[in-house]
């Protein structure tokens, strides 16, 4: 009798009070009528090993979830934590680069500018993934508590439940034509960050001495003039560029199509490169005297060191395109 009656409570401590004495009295006239007259204690024990567990037995009767995401929604919100929390922290991430880039006024040390990146970018990166997780998980807990259908087969991202029809949705990858999400966020940084670097080169890129113990920017090595003179093709390279990112997170393998695109994505930004690198005014004149100073002797910059550049460029983008239709090409 102490096994049924701590086996009744472990049920009924898990149901709303108002309803404890009416399913405690249940429960003991089914249990009751499952043993013999004179029952023994092995008796009792296999009556309730039938039974079953307390707290499946106690979610029979409780019109809620006994989980916080339970398997009927638990796969869609993987899905959407997979694919949101990245985007999240990335955003994040690339919202502090380009506020602290865009803010420097010269004065503190690049690398400080970094080091402060780094240390916020842990942070926010941190922040934004707990927050958005919170609130993807309490959104999917009180739709699995609103939820008033007894169906408790899982479902699809499209919030149906899986039918062989929905194969045809998903396409197959083959090994080596994935399109990574680490490459796609890395891409989008990558952009974030060249576009920071670009439009503040004056003050970012160039000759940095200890002076009183402080490392201070000394002189640019770019002339920013000649840099803001291409901006417009800049941000169409840099539109192209996102796109390409976007279309890659779409379809997540590469296919002949992005293997075109992506050659594309090249003509543009090497186009782009092109112009201004062939532009003789691009180095900063005071940079090409410090290091002549430096140095001691005279440096001229050459058609010949342009065209070096601009041909390692081209070599570079040869070396992806041909990359790129090849795991496009990959059948088997």
């Amino acid at each position: 009798m102490h096994l049924i009656d701590v086996y009744i409570q472990e049920v009924t401590r898990r149901l709303p009070e108002k309803n404890r004495q009416d399913i405690a009295l249940e429960l003991r006239s089914t249990i009751e009528d499952m043993l013999p007259e004179n029952y023994t204690e092995v008796e009792v024990k296999e009556a309730l090993g039938k039974m079953g567990s307390p707290v499946s037995l106690a979610s029979g009767y409780l019109d809620r979830p006994m989980h916080l995401i339970g398997p009927r929604y638990f796969d869609v919100y993987v899905t959407l934590l997979k694919m949101i929390v990245p985007i999240a922290a990335t955003i994040a991430f690339i919202i502090l680069i380009a506020e602290n880039m865009f803010s420097y006024n010269g004065e503190e040390a690049l690398i400080n500018i970094i080091l402060t990146i780094v240390g916020k970018g842990i942070w926010e990166i941190l922040s934004i993934s707990i927050h958005t997780f919170f609130w993807i998980t309490l959104v999917f807990a009180i739709i699995e508590r609103t939820d008033t259908s007894k169906e408790k087969l899982p479902l699809t991202t499209s919030l149906k439940e899986w039918t062989p029809d929905d194969l045809n949705n998903i396409p197959y990858i083959l090994k080596g034509k994935e399109i990574s999400k680490s490459s796609i966020f890395g891409s989008l940084l990558g952009i974030a960050i060249f576009t920071a670097i670009y439009f503040n080169a004056v003050q970012l890129i160039g000759v940095y001495e200890k002076i009183q113990g402080k490392l201070q920017f000394v002189t640019p090595t770019f002339n920013q003039e000649v840099l803001h003179a291409y901006w417009l093709i800049v941000l169409i390279a840099i539109g192209v560029e996102v796109a390409l990112v976007c279309y890659k997170f779409v379809i997540g393998q590469w296919t002949r199509k992005v293997a075109i695109m992506n050659t594309l994505r090249h003509v543009v930004s090497s186009t782009v490169f092109i112009l201004i690198f062939s532009n003789t005014n691009l180095i900063n004149p005071d940079f090409i005297s410090y290091l002549e100073r430096l140095f001691n002797t005279s440096i001229e910059i050459k058609s010949s060191i342009i065209l070096g550049v601009i041909f390692l460029w081209i070599v570079s983008v040869v070396i992806d395109v041909i990359q790129g239709f090849r795991k496009a090409n990959i059948s088997k």
